[in-house]
């Protein structure tokens, strides 16, 4: 299972562990992913997404409806249909 933000892509990076003797072994920082539920009213549909917690946060702020309009301007492939009765 990819650990990849559907609607922002942020993906896992690399950083190091560092020991207090200063030893450096590599790590993984993953993004803070949850699969959440969205009802968009202005399509009467639900939709299930991958989302990290930032996002989340914008769409409380927006409306998922709005965030993904944006989202679809700047020309993201979030893979959601924004149709009326699909």
């Amino acid at each position: 299972m990819s650990k990849v933000c559907q609607l922002t892509g942020k993906r896992p990076i690399v950083g190091n562990n560092v020991s207090h003797s200063n030893r450096k072994t590599k790590r993984r920082f993953l993004p803070n992913l949850q699969k959440k539920r969205f009802f968009i009213p202005e399509t009467d549909q639900w939709v299930t997404l991958k989302v990290c917690t930032s996002a989340m946060r914008t769409i409380s702020k927006l409306g998922i409806y709005e965030y993904l309009k944006r989202l679809e301007q700047e020309g993201v492939d979030t893979g959601v249909s924004l149709e009326q009765g699909c």
